[in-house]
């Protein structure tokens, strides 16, 4: 595979000791910073993803005018989240 090069950053004195600061033993700032990008790039894509969910659902909802009001859907949040909890509780004992 070939390879290539990020633009090269500048950054204040500052930032740099604060990454500096965090790194792990034998971690690199270059590869704190290659991790950072990565971690980056897949969040964006995740996000991507969320969103055009949501807009797919939305245009679907408008096409055949089934909508869950707010007040439902937080009912159902809430019963998926105290069973979660409940879930949790059970394995901790």
């Amino acid at each position: 595979m070939k390879t290539a090069t990020l633009p090269p950053l500048r950054v204040d004195s500052e930032l740099r000791a604060a990454a500096e600061s965090v790194l792990q033993e034998g971690e690199t700032l270059s590869g704190f910073v290659l991790e950072a990008v990565r971690l980056n790039i897949e969040r964006r894509e995740v996000q991507r993803e969320f969103i055009a969910r949501g807009l797919k659902a939305r245009d679907e909802a408008r096409q055949s005018g089934q909508y869950v009001s707010s007040t439902e859907m937080l009912k159902r949040l809430d019963k998926s989240l105290a069973k979660a909890r409940a879930k949790k509780a059970t394995r901790d004992q």
